[in-house]
C-alpha cells in the first residue's frame, strides 16, 4: 500500500473534517492514489471513493447504567445528599407516612372488637401526640397495657 497522507489531508480540508474522520474505500485506492489535486479528490468524493465517517456522539450507555441504580435505590448515601433532611422529605410527608398506618391499624383494630371506643379514642389521642412510630409499637404498647390480646 503506498502513503495515501497528501490525499488524506487534502480530503479533510475538502470535506470540512478532521483527518481522522476521512474514509477511503479499499476497493478504490488505486483511483484515490491517482488524485493528486483537489479537483481530483472532489471527483474521489463525488464517485463515493472518498467520504466522511460521522461524527460520534455522546454515548447515553453510563447515563442509563447511573439511572438504573437510582432506581433501585442506590447512590442515595451522605456523599451524594445536597439538601437538608427536611429538604428531601418534609416533615409532613414523614409526618404522614407514619400516622396513617397507625390510625389505620386503630380503626382495624376497633372494627375487628378486639378494643373497646373508649381505648380506641385514648391511643388515638396518644397516637396524634407522637408517642407511637409504627405499627408494631402501637401493638406493643397496648399488648403491655392489656388493651390487647394478642393472639398467637
Amino acid at each position: 500500500m503506498s502513503n495515501l497522507k497528501n490525499q488524506k489531508r487534502m480530503a479533510a480540508e475538502v470535506l470540512k473534517c478532521g483527518r481522522n474522520r476521512v474514509w477511503m474505500n479499499p476497493d478504490k485506492l488505486d483511483d484515490v492514489e491517482k488524485c493528486i489535486t483537489r479537483s481530483d479528490i472532489r471527483t474521489a468524493i463525488a464517485s463515493g471513493a472518498i467520504k466522511a465517517k460521522p461524527k460520534n456522539g455522546t454515548s447515553k450507555a453510563r447515563t442509563r447504567y447511573v439511572a438504573a441504580q437510582k432506581a433501585s435505590g442506590k447512590r442515595k448515601g451522605p456523599g451524594s445528599r445536597k439538601g437538608t433532611a427536611n429538604a428531601r422529605v418534609r416533615d409532613k410527608e414523614r409526618w404522614m407516612a407514619t400516622i396513617r398506618p397507625i390510625r389505620k391499624e386503630l380503626k382495624q383494630l376497633r372494627a375487628d372488637g378486639k378494643i373497646t371506643p373508649s381505648v380506641y379514642r385514648l391511643y388515638y389521642r396518644k397516637a396524634k401526640g407522637g408517642l407511637y412510630k409504627s405499627r408494631a409499637h402501637l401493638r406493643q404498647h397496648m399488648t403491655a397495657a392489656g388493651h390487647l390480646k394478642e393472639e398467637i
